[in-house]
């Protein structure tokens, strides 16, 4: 049993708007299931911290959720800034047990285990949430975090926290989601959203104790990543 995560797969299968045209996505689809098939069991765990689809309901993205089905393992899924799809959890568990996509999970204030960890997260929010509208956002974001990473620590393991936007930059920080992290002592955070030239803005080390680490989908290469030595 092993716990793998990457970001950001942009699925178009469903709707045609291939990414195919920006440096580094060529075949991108292709090389995603070649390499997810090599190294994910379906004993194994993938998380997918958002950016999953670019369907536009749960409907249209019907073949995108059959492929990401029809790949290894369970899957836990979180809603990104480009998932027009997503509305409720509810709905979401309700069309894949409709059409029995049984791995597909949706990770939204709560909380999933594998091995030795809790997996734990939330969407996050922009670093400038300056207007009264991105305030709020950011706030229920680290309400929600807050929440995930609680029911993580009630099955007693590690949390280890998932975000789609960055918590931090190399010379920034989203107070609101870091302030939570230092807060509830997580050690390990994951996140996507940078492509391309903005993999230069990522951090990936520690700091203030945490170990954050970049998995955009283009950064990976399209090739998911163990979560080392969480798993035994």
């Amino acid at each position: 049993m092993s716990l793998f995560v990457i970001a950001d797969t942009h699925l178009s299968i469903s709707t045609g708007k291939s990414m195919d045209i920006f440096n580094g996505w060529s075949d991108y689809e292709q090389r995603l299931e070649k390499n997810w098939r090599s190294i994910v069991t379906d004993k194994d765990t993938v998380v997918i911290p958002g950016d999953i689809s670019w369907a536009m309901s749960l409907d249209e993205g019907f073949k995108d959720f059959e492929f990401l089905h029809n790949l290894p393992g369970r899957k836990i899924l979180m809603k990104g800034n480009h998932d027009y799809w997503w509305s409720t959890k509810k709905k979401a568990d309700e069309f894949f047990a409709k059409n029995n996509f049984d791995t597909l999970n949706i990770l939204h204030n709560n909380t999933y285990t594998c091995g030795n960890i809790a997996i734990c997260g939330t969407r996050g929010w922009f670093f400038d949430a300056e207007n009264d509208a991105d305030k709020k956002v950011v706030l229920r974001e680290a309400g929600r975090l807050r929440m995930s990473i609680k029911a993580a620590k009630e099955t007693g393991l590690e949390p280890v926290v998932f975000l789609h936007y960055p918590p931090l930059s190399d010379t920034r920080k989203c107070d609101e989601i870091y302030n939570v992290l230092l807060e509830e002592g997580i050690k390990r955070c994951y996140y996507g959203h940078l492509h391309s030239y903005s993999h230069a803005t990522a951090v990936n080390g520690e700091v203030d104790g945490i170990k954050f680490s970049l998995i955009s989908g283009d950064y990976l290469e399209f090739r998911p990543i163990p979560v080392y030595d969480t798993v035994k």
